[in-house]
């Protein structure tokens, strides 16, 4: 995979955002990041704390901005933070399930909160658990559920006010490699088929590169590179960092009768494939 530059104006884009700037106290989490997104499948690559779910926290006005500017389908977050928010759906890594409520009742309680009438949240809830597999399983108590389960019941939830974007923080963790796939497998037809623009947050490049036609990367709250998601040209190579503990000698010697080059930098290692 190959990310290439993009000139992407922000002020004509589906989701904008304007030297945005985060921190956390004194320290900080997003430093002056700019783009702009068609609407789309993209990649929100980077390793953990490169500041992924801090972006998508201020995709979604759950942060409040002392500098920069987000908006959604022409919906400034400042200024009209609910007309934004009726456009996104959001699918968080952790939490998202109420207990002691049935999947189809948390579904349907999640769209009423978003703005549905009960009997349109109600049979909007059916739909999108049909759509993602959980059917049989609708009316179980969602905290019995597995964590393949679990996940596609969030995305259900993400689906069930029909956003124009859905925001997936880390939507295959935890899953079996069949239940990756299976997600994997929604995403492409939500994208391709169903006509949603995707943020997919992840620091799996095998996800993006399965799903997304661009790509978004940060690394230490900055946005490194944005483009579109390419196929690797003959010869070209990938660097990873690791960070460890054990016998590293051993290791290294490892990775060179692999083939594989690496490089101490201060606490990581940098190896090149």
């Amino acid at each position: 995979m190959e990310a290439t530059k993009t000139a992407v104006k922000p002020a004509a884009a589906a989701i904008a955002v304007r030297d945005l700037t985060f921190a956390y106290a004194a320290a900080p989490v997003l430093q002056d990041v700019s783009f702009g997104l068609e609407k789309r499948a993209v990649g929100l690559l980077g390793p953990n704390g490169s500041g992924k779910t801090t972006l998508l926290r201020a995709l979604l006005g759950h942060l409040p901005l002392k500098r920069g500017a987000v908006s959604v389908m022409g919906c400034d977050m400042a200024h009209d933070p609910r007309g934004a928010r009726r456009r996104l759906g959001w699918m968080p890594e952790r939490g998202g399930i109420l207990p002691g409520m049935s999947g189809v009742a948390m579904v349907a309680y999640l769209g009423e909160l978003g703005g549905m009438p009960p009997t349109d949240a109600l049979q909007r809830a059916h739909e999108v658990l049909n759509y993602v597999g959980l059917a049989d399983e609708r009316y179980r108590e969602a905290d019995t559920y597995s964590q393949g389960m679990r996940q596609r019941l969030k995305l259900a939830q993400a689906l069930v006010h029909d956003p124009d974007w859905l925001l997936l923080d880390e939507p295959t963790s935890g899953l079996d490699p069949r239940g990756r796939v299976s997600m994997l497998e929604l995403m492409r037809d939500l994208a391709a088929h169903k006509g949603f623009g995707i943020i997919l947050s992840t620091h799996l490049l095998a996800d993006v590169r399965e799903v997304c036609q661009e790509i978004l990367v940060l690394r230490q709250g900055r946005l490194l590179s944005h483009g579109r998601v390419e196929a690797a040209p003959p010869g070209a190579t990938a660097q990873f960092l690791v960070e460890g503990f054990g016998d590293e000698p051993a290791f290294q010697a490892a990775l060179r009768e692999a083939g594989l080059a690496a490089v101490r930098r201060e606490r990581q290692l940098e190896i090149t494939a």
